[in-house]
């Protein structure tokens, strides 16, 4: 929602302990979004068959239908009998100020899920993505990775902030992969107390996202690899765009690609999102996404990738 106005002309300072506000708003925008729901919808978008995991309520109906239809498998995600599905929340006025929540509702029952019955259904699990979510659904979804022998990437992206060092390092000791921002990677090094090079042989690929500067990607007992961006034709909202990098640069590696053309893949998908308002309102069409993919990273580039790409073709 959007306060034609400013939250400051209506806060008295001295008043604040007792706070009872409420402001007219003239639009509502409602978007699909959720960190799994982004990165399988691009994926699916893709030509993938991403499983989303997760616990959702009853409300989650038009929002099965949506992904469904863009080829998402919904078929392991719990549906809580009491709970509304999670939700954020927020007004921003006109000097983008901003007051929000975020009702985790349903997400707290998504540590009773089992990755195990999932991997029977479906004949084995390639990669396990452990986003964002419920704190102890994190950690038991990464020790059942471990116990299970499957790979999994740690991206624990917001939950950081709130996290302790002991259940950062659990979260991402013995990761195949591990996603954050500039930010987060510090804040990671700060909080469990490992330097970058003690994360490095603990960790078989790390990929930080660098905003305009590209993505650094470092794997052990290999050179860096820096990928640059590719730049959008305008900017129009950049959240899911870390998403978005996530979903292109899994499915390239899913294709059987390196790295590098994975990394590009992925901050293909991510210049589309932020040229888009909301997390899933973007298209892809094959041929321009090859053209937009040859402008940014060659002929050649655009050769490897060709062969997989299989969304529609306008």
């Amino acid at each position: 929602m959007t306060y034609k106005g400013l939250f400051a002309d209506s806060l008295v300072v001295d008043q604040l302990d007792k706070i009872a506000l409420s402001f007219l708003v003239e639009d509502l925008a409602i978007h699909r979004g959720g960190v799994a729901a982004n990165i399988a919808f691009g994926m699916a978008n893709l030509g993938q068959q991403p499983i989303l995991v997760g616990a959702v309520g009853e409300d989650f109906g038009d929002y099965r239908s949506w992904l469904e239809r863009h080829g998402v498998d919904c078929d392991s995600v719990r549906v809580s009998e009491t709970r509304h599905t999670a939700r954020f929340v927020c007004t921003t006025d006109d000097r983008m100020a901003q007051i929000a929540t975020f009702y985790a509702g349903a997400m707290s029952e998504a540590r009773e899920i089992e990755l195990g019955p999932i991997a029977v259904r479906v004949g084995g699990l390639d990669l396990a993505v452990i986003s964002s979510n419920d704190p102890e659904a994190m950690l038991r979804h990464t020790q059942e990775c471990r116990t299970r022998k499957i790979a999994f990437a740690a991206d624990p992206s917001q939950q950081l902030a709130f996290m302790d060092g002991e259940s950062i390092r659990e979260l991402i000791d013995g990761a195949t992969y591990l996603f954050t921002n500039e930010y987060e990677a510090a804040l990671t090094e700060q909080k469990t107390g490992w330097s970058r090079d003690e994360i490095a042989e603990r960790v078989q690929t790390r990929i930080i996202t660098k905003g305009k500067n590209g993505a650094l990607i470092t794997t052990r007992g290999e050179p860096p690899i820096l990928v640059t961006i590719a730049h959008e034709v305008c900017k129009a909202d950049p959240t899911g765009v870390g998403d978005a990098f996530r979903a292109g640069f899994l499915s390239g590696l899913a294709w059987g690609l390196g790295q590098e053309r994975s990394a590009q893949m992925g901050s293909m998908l991510a210049t589309y999102v932020v040229e888009t308002v909301g997390t899933q309102e973007y298209q892809l069409g094959r041929q321009r996404f090859l053209e937009r993919f040859t402008l940014a990273y060659g002929a050649q580039a655009c050769t490897e990738i060709e062969p997989h790409l299989t969304c529609p073709r306008p």
